[in-house]
Order: structure tokens, then C-alpha cells, then sequence
């Protein structure tokens, strides 16, 4: 049977992958940066999952806001690396895994999810950007991907619980998958943050902390609050933080916190953190919590 052996929580910036591909690991504005993402790259060498389960969202590059679902799960072989207007970056190919994909998209519509499957649509920065200081890539990957997009740029957004609850029926559906596969969950997004209007700039590193026990904790806490509450405490688009509590609902109830840093040299609070299911706690266990709206 499939098992869930840990989730990560990473900023997606797109400056983050920009200055990996320039070579900016030793310059002292970046170092700090990527020196947090070297024991999530250790870990996940250890740890060696057959694939990654990444809720993120697309920057309207593989959808537009004609058409843009409110979960999507892509079920293809393959994703190409998009083109975000400056090139596309020098990785390869990310790796699916069609056979766990199809049986998470059978699973969760009839858990009562309405997914959007999706093939042949490019990822961006929101799933490679932090993905390429965590895992090698040359040649290629050494494992799977399956994507999962959320909706948090066009409203209306799916609210902090629905993701909370999504997360909750991914973990119902990797488990029930018959394959022997180790999986680890990744949510990405902020932390705080503000791109336009009279607050550009703004960040709340108090927040950040306070958001960062919660989710750990008490995620039911996060699950109460309303996209404008997030966008008070943390900025505007750091309401994509509910992608994180998508990667905490397919968590056991109790986790453990091994690695986590937090760096704010620009714009964004950049945050990675990798966590475990408790000590006692069996990665394949099924009995957790459930969100009550």
C-alpha cells in the first residue's frame, strides 16, 4: 500500500529558481536562501519518495483565467518546464505517475471532489521554482510528480477549510493505492507578502511565526479564517497560503517539525519547512481528523 512520509511547505517565488539558474548560491543576498533548502535536499535523499504530491498553483502559463479550475490534478506522463515569458529554464521534464494520478482523480470525485484532469500543460514557477533547489535534476528527476493545482488568482477562491478538506481526500486516496509507493505531500506559497496597491512591500513576520505554529498545531484555526483575514495579516497574495493547509490535511493529525527556515531579504517572506507524521504515528495510518465546516 502507498504511505505519506512526510509534507514540505516552500515559498514558490519565481526569483528563487532565476537565481539558481544564475548561479547565486554563494552571493550573500541568496546564501542564506539556499542554504535553507540543503537539508530539504538531504532529507529528501534519505527519505528517497517515489513521487511528490504537489499542491501548487499555475500563474495563468498551463491555464488562463478563460478557463482556470478550481482544483486541477494532472494525470499525464509527462510536464514540460513552462516558458514564463524569459525562457524556458534549463531542467527537464517532470516525471508523472499516471497510475497513481487516475486513481486520486477516481478517488476524490467520488469523495465528492470535481477535479479538472488535466495533460500537456506546462508547469511554472509555482511547482519548479522550489522544486529545483530540493531535488537533483541532471540528467533528469529521480522521481514522480503529481500536480495539483489550486485556483488563488481569479475569485472565487476556494476557502481555507475546502483546501484543508481536499488535502484531507488526497491522503484518503494515496492510501488506498495498492502499489508500494512512499509519497511525500508538498504545499507551496507566501509567506507574506503584497505585490501592488498602497501596501506593496508589506510583510508580518509576526504573522508568519504565528501561521507557522498554527499550521504545525492547530491547522483547525487556519481553517476558520476568511481570505480577507489572510490578506490583512499577510498581505494580499500571501492568501495562497491555503495551498500549504492542502499538504497539512493529507498530514496524520500530529506531525513533527525537522527542518524549517525563514528568510526575508525582498519582497516575500521566503519559508521552507519539511515535517514528519508524530513519533508513534504510522505514515500509513488512515484514522486522522476530519475539518467540520
Amino acid at each position: 500500500m502507498a504511505r505519506i512520509i512526510g509534507g514540505i511547505g516552500t515559498s514558490h517565488v519565481p526569483t528563487i529558481g532565476m537565481a539558481y539558474d544564475r548561479g547565486k548560491q554563494n552571493d550573500p543576498d541568496w546564501m542564506p536562501l539556499f542554504k535553507g533548502y540543503e537539508p530539504v535536499a538531504e532529507w529528501l535523499a534519505k527519505k528517497k519518495p517515489d513521487v511528490l504530491v504537489f499542491f501548487y498553483n499555475d500563474h495563468a502559463t498551463g491555464f488562463f483565467f478563460d478557463l482556470y479550475p478550481t482544483f486541477a490534478l494532472g494525470v499525464g506522463a509527462e510536464f514540460q518546464i513552462a516558458d514564463e515569458g524569459a525562457g524556458q529554464r534549463p531542467l527537464p521534464p517532470l516525471k508523472g505517475h499516471p497510475a497513481l494520478a487516475q486513481h486520486m482523480a477516481e478517488s476524490l470525485v467520488n469523495d465528492e471532489f470535481d477535479m479538472a484532469m488535466f495533460q500537456n500543460r506546462p508547469l511554472d514557477h509555482g511547482c519548479n521554482s522550489p522544486l529545483s533547489l530540493m531535488w537533483p535534476h541532471e540528467p533528469d528527476w529521480p522521481a514522480a510528480v503529481v500536480p495539483i493545482a489550486i485556483n488563488v488568482l481569479q475569485f472565487p477562491l476556494p476557502t481555507a477549510l475546502r483546501c484543508y478538506k481536499l488535502g484531507q481526500a488526497v491522503r484518503r486516496a494515496i492510501l488506498s493505492f495498492p502499489e508500494d509507493l512512499s509519497v511525500v505531500v508538498v504545499g507551496t506559497g507566501g509567506l507574506s507578502h503584497q505585490v501592488h496597491g498602497e501596501r506593496t512591500g508589506f510583510n508580518n513576520s509576526d504573522w508568519d511565526m504565528r501561521f507557522l505554529d498554527l499550521f504545525q498545531n492547530n491547522p483547525a484555526e487556519l481553517t476558520k479564517m476568511r481570505h480577507a483575514d489572510y490578506a490583512r495579516l499577510g498581505g494580499f497574495e500571501s492568501v495562497e497560503v491555503i495551498m500549504w493547509l492542502a499538504m497539512r490535511g493529507a498530514m496524520t493529525e500530529k506531525i513533527e517539525k525537522v527542518h524549517q527556515n525563514y528568510y526575508l531579504p525582498f519582497t516575500t517572506a521566503m519559508t521552507v519547512a519539511v515535517y514528519e507524521p508524530a513519533e508513534g504515528v504510522r505514515s500509513s495510518d488512515a484514522k486522522f481528523s476530519e475539518a467540520r465546516a
